[in-house]
């Protein structure tokens, strides 16, 4: 059996919760199905799971902090509904076309290494869940396991890079927790 990662890094939206593009409205927020159940299996053996999000429509104007608060809340609060719950949250509101370049915006690693201090962490041994190449770029800088989420907004691109990189692929986050738990043998699928 693999070791079990010190931490997971899910990306959220299309990870997590249903991507509704700009979501700005806790009205819009959708879990996705086996989502909380899948939170809930780190929480339960106490494996800290920590959200990392661009948000970079609060740099175009789209929505506010507030907005991304009240919809992070939401989020939140359904989780805990169900049992389950996200121990740090880190969020980039900026935009290159907007704000300029910086280096919290996924694949930049500052919320990635923020969350690695903050947890006292060592990066190669945690693993990265996300629905974009963005989301799991960063095990080949910090190390620790890569694993991508086929979801409806994945390109193409998104799945040939993650071939390329060796990275396991999966349809759901629910498959990507078995796979951190050795519950399934999948692992490059979609």
């Amino acid at each position: 059996m693999n070791r079990l990662p010190d931490a997971v890094f899910l990306d959220r939206d299309g990870t997590i919760m249903e991507d509704a593009h700009y979501i700005k409205s806790p009205t819009q927020v959708r879990l996705i199905p086996g989502a909380a159940r899948a939170v809930k299996q780190l929480n339960d053996v106490h494996i800290p799971v920590i959200v990392v999000t661009n948000q970079s429509g609060i740099a175009r104007g789209i929505f506010t902090v507030q907005d991304y608060e009240a919809v992070k809340d939401q989020f939140e609060s359904l989780l805990r509904d169900e049992g389950a719950h996200i121990d740090a949250s880190y969020y980039c509101p900026h935009h290159p076309s907007q704000t300029g370049p910086c280096s919290c915006r996924k694949p930049g690693t500052k919320m990635f290494e923020e969350g690695v201090r903050d947890f006292r962490l060592d990066p190669a041994n945690v693993a990265y869940i996300g629905d974009r190449w963005r989301d799991v770029a960063v095990a080949r800088k910090l190390g620790g396991r890569g694993i991508m989420i086929s979801s409806p907004i994945t390109t193409d691109e998104d799945r040939r890079l993650a071939q390329e990189q060796g990275f396991e692929r999966v349809a759901s986050i629910t498959e990507a927790v078995d796979l951190l738990f050795d519950l399934t043998d999948k692992g490059n699928s979609p």
